[in-house]
């Protein structure tokens, strides 16, 4: 941007050589206007429109191609009343990215170029480079990015109608232009992966300490869930070894009773033989009608059959709950 103000001031510094050689002091020019007269302020009101009209364009260069397809949805579905409103008044303008960013710095270089012509009628050419530089500077530049980049979305939302008439007006030259680099460049709406959406959840969970409202047990959850699909079911289910079961051909004495109320489980894997061939599941609240004196088998028992699944992804094994009054798979 500094290299190009440069440029659009280079006719004003040769100016101000060519009359430095013509005279002795510095001096203004022939061409300069009258001091207070009514064509000095139009051209220095000229001027001052100039360089607000830069900063706007500058300002909204930074806040508008800020703003992202994606952060404008997020913000039209869950953002308050008023960012809905302006997400919705811009999302057509930036829709268009390459189109809007190719009329914002054509009017930004239109501005630029301008601005050292207005002031050097009213001004030695020495003081309209100081002050065209000085004013593109600070309110050219520096001051509408820095608001803008704060408070990109309002600002954006309030300036939208000037974009939009800006937009026809460059129509002719901005469009082809912005054509051409969607077909070289594509357009950059990219969502998030998995492992990104992650890290946002964790960046605004609670214990992260930067504001976030996620509490420790929400951001587990989410975690979770996105972990859904690359978890293998070996991960989550419980070894065969590890698993508390009953023979088939065992009794239900006091010894079987006292371990199936040590362990707390609703459900207890029945086998045949080997442990790992397992037939199905007992109940537990089927042992309020067995009486431990009597030493009842556990095939005398009702007992539950178990589905079988060949199943390698986690999410398989949680579909495979869906619809049905199972609670364990094998």
């Amino acid at each position: 941007m500094m290299f190009r103000n440069a440029v659009a001031l280079a006719p004003t510094i040769m100016m101000l050589s060519l009359s430095s050689s013509k005279s002795k002091g510095i001096v203004f020019g022939p061409d300069d206007l009258p001091f207070a007269s009514v064509e000095w302020f139009v051209y220095a009101g000229l001027s001052c429109l100039l360089v607000l009209f830069a900063g706007i364009m500058s300002g909204l260069t930074l806040g508008l191609m800020s703003l992202s397809h994606v952060d404008l949805e997020i913000l039209q579905r869950s953002g308050t009343i008023i960012e809905m409103q302006q997400a919705s008044a811009i999302l057509p303008v930036v829709i268009k990215q390459h189109q809007l960013l190719v009329t914002l710095l054509l009017c930004n270089a239109c501005a630029m170029e301008a601005l050292p012509i207005s002031l050097d009628k009213i001004f030695h050419p020495f003081v309209a480079v100081l002050l065209s530089v000085t004013f593109v500077l600070a309110f050219g530049e520096i001051i509408p990015q820095a608001v803008c980049s704060r408070y990109g979305l309002s600002v954006g939302a309030n300036f939208v109608w000037l974009v939009r008439i800006l937009m026809i007006i460059c129509y002719p030259i901005a469009y082809p232009i912005g054509k051409v680099l969607d077909a070289v460049l594509g357009h950059s709406d990219v969502l998030f992966r998995r492992a990104q959406i992650k890290a946002l959840v964790s960046i605004h969970s609670q214990e992260a300490g930067k504001g976030g409202e996620l509490t420790h047990d929400e951001t587990t959850i989410i975690s979770g869930a996105l972990d859904l699909t690359e978890k293998t079911a070996a991960e989550a289910m419980t070894p065969i070894e590890s698993t508390f079961s009953l023979d088939v051909n065992s009794k239900l004495n006091w010894e079987a009773v006292g371990k199936i109320l040590a362990h707390g489980h609703s459900r207890i894997p029945v086998y045949s033989g080997n442990p790992k061939n397992i037939i199905g599941l007992l109940l537990a609240k089927s042992l309020l009608t067995i009486r431990a004196e009597t030493e009842t088998p556990v095939s005398a028992v009702s007992i539950r059959k178990i589905p079988r699944y060949i199943i390698r992804a986690y999410s398989e094994k949680v579909n495979s709950f869906k619809g049905s009054s199972q609670h364990a798979i094998v």
